[in-house]
Parts: structure tokens; C-alpha cells; sequence
């Protein structure tokens, strides 16, 4: 906190501003909202610069406004990243269903995929971490909460309706590596049971898998109208892990119908 009042001490100074010239601009700044909250007396100011004193978020706007600073980065010598808050709503568990109305504000910046490979085949299922050729920064703050270089990613290919209609085809799905042991039983019903990720020698597959006696038998939805595949486990087939998450479109039954 102290070295937070340091950086405002500098500010002032660098504007060759006095303590009065301070208080008689945040008298000004209170007359115009209405609102001596705004106000920094002498003594206040003296102590947020020397002694750590946080100032309250009326005082910290006032000295923001006198000063020409950004609020947001000011908030940040305090400990307070606001491109932090969609992150941090992330992990805190709301019941009911409700709307998010964090600001993409330019503030924060997040890693994205800048580049894929060209010769990436949109209509198969692909193993979607491999094919990006160039990771960069973007300051969108609304992604800042995914760790987007550090996860997997698939795309279930845009003639791939093996696991239709839990996955549709032309989805990208979240992979967890770390859940790579395949699991036979201990679900409820099919929004409960793991879906998979896999590589074989023609590329790759996702759904659910049983595995016995060295083989492993990929099972699609039984609304696909798919039929199932058999590899020998584990030298045919590698499973690169679980998905964990997806983002897809809801309107595919139409070009389903469409396609029949």
C-alpha cells in the first residue's frame, strides 16, 4: 500500500502540484458531483502518500481525475486487477440462472490463437492444440478467466455426428489430458458418463469409449445412427483425454434433416 501512495506521490509531483493545489481541485470536483466524498483534505492525502492509506473509491477518483490517470491501473497498485473479476465470478457458484454484465473494456489481455494451420480440414474432427501455428496477446477482458495456451482444444469436424446431439458437429470442446484413464462404469445416465478425445492412425475421434481385454470400442450416441469402432489399446489408438467443456451451435438438427 505504501509503495502505492509512493507512485500517487510522484504523480503529483511530476505535475508539480501541492497539497492545497490537490484539496482545492477535489473541493472542486465535490461541488460539481454534490458529494463531499470527494473531498481530500491535507491530512488524508498526507497519509496516503506516507502511511498506506487506501483511500475510499471517491477520493481515489478525485485523485485519479486531478492526476490524468488511468483508474483501472491505479486499482492494480493497490492489488485490485479489475480484468480479474470475470475470472474470479468464474469460480464462485450461482444458483440461478442470471446475466453477466462485465465491461469488455479494452483492459486485460488474454491469450488467443492468431494463426491455424492452413491446411486444417474444418469437416473432420481435429486435434485443435496442434494445428495453431502462433499464440498472441488481445485485450479481451471477458476471456481473461481461461487459461487458453495452457488447455486443450478439439473441434469435432462439421460431418463428425458420432456423438450428435450431446456434440454437434462444427463444436470445439475443452480437453482435460490429465483424465487419460478410461472409465467403465460409475454414471447415472449419458450426461454423466466421460466423453473422450482420441487419436487413431486415420486422425482423430471423440466420444464415449469402453475398454476391455486390450481393446477399446469407440461408442457414438445411439441417435447418431453411427456405428461403433474397435482399435487395439494400447497400439492402435491413444486417448489425449477427457472433454471437460464445449461451445456449440443449437440449430444443427435442420441441417441434419436437411443432409438426410
Amino acid at each position: 500500500m505504501q509503495e502505492a501512495g509512493q507512485k500517487l506521490r510522484r504523480a503529483r509531483e511530476r505535475l508539480n502540484l501541492r497539497y492545497r493545489d490537490v484539496e482545492e481541485a477535489s473541493l472542486r470536483i465535490a461541488e460539481r458531483h454534490k458529494n463531499d466524498e470527494f473531498i481530500i483534505a491535507l491530512s488524508r492525502l498526507s497519509d496516503i502518500e506516507n502511511k498506506g492509506t487506501v483511500p475510499t473509491i471517491f477520493r481515489l477518483y478525485s485523485l485519479c481525475t486531478i492526476y490524468r490517470l488511468d483508474i483501472h491501473e491505479v486499482m492494480e497498485w493497490y492489488g485490485v486487477d479489475i480484468s480479474q473479476m470475470p475470472a474470479d465470478a468464474m469460480s464462485l457458484q450461482i444458483e440461478r440462472t442470471h446475466t453477466v454484465n462485465f465491461n469488455t473494456d479494452g483492459h486485460g489481455e488474454v491469450q488467443l490463437p492468431l494463426s491455424l494451420d492452413p491446411g486444417l480440414d474444418w469437416r473432420r474432427t481435429t486435434y485443435l492444440s496442434r494445428m495453431i501455428q502462433r499464440w498472441g496477446k488481445l485485450p479481451l477482458m471477458l476471456l481473461n478467466g481461461l487459461d487458453l495456451k495452457n488447455h486443450r482444444y478439439g473441434f469435432i469436424g462439421t460431418e463428425d455426428w458420432t456423438m450428435y446431439p450431446l456434440l454437434q458437429p462444427g463444436s470445439f470442446v475443452l480437453i482435460d489430458e490429465t483424465r487419460r484413464k478410461i472409465v467403465n462404469t460409475g454414471w447415472t445416465n449419458e450426461f454423466e458418463r466421460p466423453i473422450y478425445f482420441l487419436e487413431h492412425r486415420n486422425g482423430f475421434a471423440c466420444g464415449w469409449c469402453t475398454l476391455s481385454e486390450g481393446r477399446l470400442v469407440l461408442q457414438p450416441h445411439p441417435a447418431s445412427l453411427c456405428h461403433p469402432e474397435v482399435y487395439g489399446f494400447p497400439d492402435e489408438v491413444e486417448v489425449i483425454g477427457q472433454v471437460t467443456g464445449v461451445a456449440m451451435r443449437l440449430d444443427q438438427a435442420r441441417r441434419r434433416r436437411t443432409r438426410s
